[in-house]
């Protein structure tokens, strides 16, 4: 088996000892990353290759930031997404590993609506779309997982109505995700799970969130036709989540046969 797993660690300073207390109970082979919040140079790579993993990483100052460890080599690294040379986000990674091309993913939040942001987030979503359909032409299992700030249906979160006016669950948000899967992607918690309710990666920080149990489901795994054939199983982990200093973000992890 293959397990991976995808987990926003808002800020890998702060959550370092999380994220390899993680590592070492739920031992996957590959963890995609994302909001590092730090610069590539910054990136604590020797806490990980001490525990037997490769790791690549694209950061920036203070914001954003993906990285991607694996138990085998990491090649050809793709360290931004196509389409825009402008565009110095660091957003995306993608490499080969474990015999799959994968991709840990930042997509932008959009928030708030009516300025250029919700206009970059559509702009990098359908980037994203073109992108992955050239991946799927290769003909290879493919992984795209990652934090894609968009919560796909009602219920994906606790309460749709709080989240109308949100980037996170606009029409258009949820189209050019569907827009993904449309191209030949499953999403690999849907796949398994179905339509389990209250499953969720994310809690806000404020208003008792967590302990309410008030989260949304934001970041997925979409798995090729070819990575889905071996799709064994399929989760969330919500334990890092209650632990002290947490993320607001929780892993999400899938296993795929040899």
């Amino acid at each position: 088996m293959v397990k991976i797993a995808s987990w926003n660690v808002n800020s890998i300073k702060t959550r370092l000892p999380n994220v390899l207390d993680w590592l070492d109970s739920a031992a996957p082979d590959v963890l995609l990353l994302q909001e590092l919040k730090c610069q590539t140079g910054d990136f604590p790579e020797m806490e990980f290759t001490a525990r037997g993993y490769k790791a690549l990483a694209v950061g920036q100052k203070s914001y954003n930031g993906v990285a991607i460890l694996s138990r085998d080599a990491i090649e050809d690294p793709l360290e931004a997404l196509p389409g825009d040379p402008k565009d110095e986000q660091a957003r995306y990674l993608e490499v080969t590993t474990c015999g799959l091309r994968v991709a840990s993913i930042y997509l932008p939040n959009g928030n708030p609506l009516g300025t250029e942001k919700f206009g970059y987030k559509l702009d990098w979503m359908q980037r994203l779309t073109t992108h992955a359909r050239s991946l799927l032409l290769e003909d290879r299992p493919v992984v795209l997982g990652g934090d894609y700030n968009v919560i796909p249906e009602p219920l994906d979160c606790h309460d749709p109505a709080a989240w109308r006016g949100d980037a996170l669950f606009q029409p258009e948000s949820r189209a050019a995700f569907r827009g993904l899967l449309h191209l030949g992607y499953f999403e690999a918690y849907r796949v398994l799970q179905g339509a389990r309710a209250g499953a969720y990666t994310f809690w806000d920080y404020q208003g008792g969130a967590w302990q309410a149990d008030e989260g949304i489901r934001i970041d997925h795994l979409l798995l090729s036709a070819q990575a889905a054939d071996r799709l064994e199983a399929c989760d969330i982990d919500r334990t890092p989540r209650g632990r002290e200093r947490p993320s607001d973000h929780t892993p999400i992890w899938c296993s795929l046969t040899e």
